[in-house]
This record gives C-alpha cells, sequence and structure tokens, in this order.
C-alpha cells in the first residue's frame, strides 16, 4: 500500500508517519532527505534521529530517490520528506552558492521518482509539505518551487492508494473518500 501524508510545518505528519509505519511492519527503512546546510538543520536531523527506533535501518538520499525505490524491497520504506527532496534537486548546488534552478535536474530525477513509484511493490509512506494554502510568492524562484510542489503532490497522491491531510497530528482522510 501507499499512502500519503500531507500537512503543513508542525502538523504532526512526520510522528504520524512513523507511528504507522511502526503498526504496518516489524521491518522499517527510513529514507531521509534532508541536508545539514547549517546548525539549526543540525539539530532538526537529530531530533529526528533521537525519536527514530533503534532498530530502523536509515537510508540518507538527498536526490535519487527513485533509484531508492528500485534498491530497497524488503522492508516498509518511510520517505521524510519530499518537500526536503524537491528543494534538493532544484538546488542541488546550493551548498556551492548556486542561486538558479536546475530545472533539468529536478525533471529528470522527479520523472525517475515517479516511474519508480508507480512501479514499486513495497509498502510505502510518504511525508510531504502542502504548501499551495498561501499567497502567491513574490519571487520566482519561490513561485516555481510552489508551483512544482504542487504538482508533485498532486500526482503522487494519484498514484498512493491512501492520502491523508494532517492538522494539528490529526488525519483527515482525503483518499480513498469514506
Amino acid at each position: 500500500m501507499k499512502t500519503l501524508l500531507l500537512g503543513g510545518a508542525r502538523s504532526g505528519k512526520s510522528s504520524l508517519a512513523a507511528r504507522w509505519a511502526g503498526e504496518r511492519s516489524p521491518s522499517v527503512c527510513a529514507v531521509v532527505t534532508a541536508v545539514a546546510t547549517d546548525e539549526e538543520m543540525l539539530e532538526r536531523i537529530a531530533a529526528h534521529k533521537r525519536a527514530r527506533p533503534a532498530q530502523w535501518r536509515v537510508r540518507e538520499e538527498a536526490t535519487r530517490l527513485g533509484n531508492v525505490l528500485r534498491t530497497e524491497s524488503d522492508a516498509l520504506l518511510l520517505i521524510d520528506c519530499l518537500t526536503l527532496w524537491l528543494s534538493n534537486c532544484l538546488w542541488p548546488a546550493i551548498e556551492q552558492g548556486a542561486t538558479t534552478p536546475d530545472l533539468a535536474h529536478w525533471q529528470h530525477q522527479r520523472n525517475d521518482f515517479l516511474e519508480a513509484l508507480a512501479a514499486c511493490p513495497s509498502d510505502i509512506l510518504l511525508v510531504s509539505n502542502e504548501v499551495g494554502s498561501g499567497i502567491v510568492p513574490g519571487e520566482p524562484a519561490t513561485r516555481l518551487f510552489r508551483d512544482e510542489h504542487g504538482r508533485l503532490n498532486q500526482t503522487v497522491a494519484a498514484l498512493c492508494d491512501e492520502v491523508h491531510l494532517v492538522v494539528a497530528g490529526l488525519p483527515l482522510r482525503l483518499k480513498p473518500q469514506a
């Protein structure tokens, strides 16, 4: 089963996904996309590590999620999160000071991931932010990110068996409809 958990920042989607992963399978591979670019992000990553069950396998992957889906088949996959993954793919050279999005890299990684997701037989929980509820961003790069993220969430939701919107730690089932 493929399940997508959407929600705003600090909505409880990662905690809920971790709980569901533990309930669904004794064998979990947490696929993490965060990159430690500063001290605050290092602490966020450390907090996630502390909260994760010790028996879970962890695979760090900043951009090549399609490859992960093709090579990990013996465990439930918890992918957290698509939002950071999109950012990593759009700006793969940000640590070298790049400020222009790399659309070709993003499109290649997105297409590879979506193809692998559609074909993957594993049980998968995917976490992603819902970023389309605010105002239209004022800068082109931010609009591009918001637009690409919205399209990604729509496509992933269409490929998933279940989709839930998480608000205040509570899931609202969007798909399948009750």
